[in-house]
């Protein structure tokens, strides 16, 4: 396993659209293993590979108190939301350090295919229901900040990048 390097906000390769996994084989599990190594090590709650520059359908999320419940997510799929809407504080670890409110649907169901090769699917609400949306979002090229006014985007994009120079110049 190895930790990955998570692409930070504005980066456009966080705005690439993901492509089907064609099938799970070693590569796949390799991405998976990769991506959950750098996902606990964060620490997060979940990961999608669009984070980490592989623009496949890729998801990892653990949202268990211990983080010992990893759940993984190939080619996922909302298949429902709710009506009712629930406000979340969101935080990201492709823009480090923020956290805002969101407003998503309060239950989703979502259709998979799991690291088995098996498609399944699976009904979520609380932090889960928020976690799949927020990860399937970046599958799409869509970061949580764009949730948000342009003018809170703009300063957001300006830490974001400030911050980068501050880190390069460290080196």
């Amino acid at each position: 396993m190895a930790l990955l390097n998570v692409l930070c906000y504005p980066d456009p390769r966080l705005h690439k659209v993901a492509k089907p996994v064609a099938q799970v084989d070693a590569r796949i599990k390799k991405i998976v293993a990769d991506m959950a190594e750098t996902m606990y090590e964060a620490p997060g709650v979940g990961l999608a590979a669009t984070q980490v520059d592989i623009h496949e359908r890729i998801v990892v999320i653990d949202v268990s108190d211990n983080q010992n419940e990893l759940m993984v997510f190939i080619n996922p799929e909302i298949v429902w939301s709710s009506s009712e809407k629930k406000s979340w504080r969101e935080g990201c670890l492709s823009v480090p350090e923020y956290y805002d409110e969101v407003e998503r649907p309060a239950q989703v169901r979502v259709k998979a295919i799991g690291i088995d090769g098996k498609e399944f699917e699976l009904e979520a609400d609380g932090l889960l229901a928020v976690c799949i949306q927020h990860e399937l979002d970046h599958l799409q090229g869509k970061v949580f900040v764009e949730y948000l006014s342009i003018l809170k985007r703009n300063r957001i994009s300006l830490k974001m990048k400030k911050r980068a120079k501050e880190l390069v110049g460290q080196r």
